[in-house]
């Protein structure tokens, strides 16, 4: 199937499910997800982030992806994650990707309409959706730290005002996730949540999905996650499942590449079954 755009993820809020957002750093994770996904038949996103860039993997991965999806028949959309300037979203856009996040959530609330507008004028000339953040989640993604006292939930007037100045497509917010793993289970603010989606209207974002309970990840769809990122977790069953083989058959890559792939599918079905598959979300 030709590579869709985050468009997808208004029949996501429309249809009260969300798309998986799986963070990949190598080719084999991309097959891992797209191959599942395809088995679920279901939508997926693949993200590009800063760790993977910073390695020299935004071309390559982008390429790959492109190549791969044309194999399955479920909409693959390549997306651009956490980008903090404007130079690297247009080389995204260069690059293929079809969605693009611009995270200027640190930045004070005027320079942050500022940017995001910027980035909105530049990817809608290209039909590109794009993605903006406001408020400040914490934790650690690709190696950048935000403590729990640095925490910012997004405040609900803010978010109505930051979506009509800036026009992004869809909206991350903080009400209580993390980057990386919880140390305790987190409790999502949803009544803030519910009205965020209210004064919005728009596909709501959801970072740090890895390790929130079930029950909530259901909830939050209910009131307008439209999409949720997964990075740690994946990163983790992957490298389990490589060291698994490798304990086995030490000198063998191939085996541990399968095994690691296989690993990491587990994940990715259980993912995609929390967002809303084995339902009526099925794609053809």
């Amino acid at each position: 199937m030709p590579i869709a755009n985050g468009e997808i993820l208004k029949d996501a809020l429309h249809n009260h499910y969300a798309v998986p957002a799986f963070s990949a750093h190598s080719f084999d994770m991309v097959d891992a997800i797209l191959e599942e996904s395809q088995s679920e038949n279901y939508p997926v996103i693949i993200q590009i982030g800063q760790r993977a860039i910073r390695n020299q993997q935004m071309q390559s991965l982008s390429d790959y992806i492109r190549y791969r999806a044309q194999s399955v028949t479920v909409p693959v959309v390549i997306h651009l994650d956490h980008s903090h300037d404007f130079s690297q979203v247009v080389q995204a856009l260069r690059a293929g990707f079809t969605s693009c996040m611009i995270d200027a959530s640190l930045l004070p609330f005027g320079e942050n309409v500022a940017l995001t507008r910027d980035v909105v004028h530049v990817c809608h000339s290209v039909s590109v959706p794009v993605e903006g953040e406001l408020g400040t989640i914490g934790g650690v993604e690709d190696d950048a730290y935000v403590a729990e006292e640095d925490v910012v939930y997004t405040p609900v007037d803010a978010a109505a005002h930051f979506v009509a100045q800036t026009g992004v497509d869809s909206l991350a917010v903080a009400i209580g996730s993390a980057h990386g793993m919880y140390r305790r289970e987190p409790k999502l603010d949803l009544e803030r949540l519910k009205q965020i989606q209210e004064a919005v209207r728009i596909p709501i974002v959801l970072h740090g999905g890895s390790g929130i309970p079930r029950e909530q990840v259901r909830k939050a769809i209910s009131l307008g996650i439209a999409k949720i990122n997964f990075d740690t977790e994946l990163r983790i069953a992957f490298m389990n499942g490589w060291r698994e083989a490798v304990r086995e058959n030490a000198d063998d890559p191939f085996s541990a590449s399968l095994a690691a792939q296989a690993s990491l599918r587990e994940t990715v079905k259980e993912k995609i079954a929390w967002c809303g598959g084995h339902s009526d979300h099925a794609f053809s």
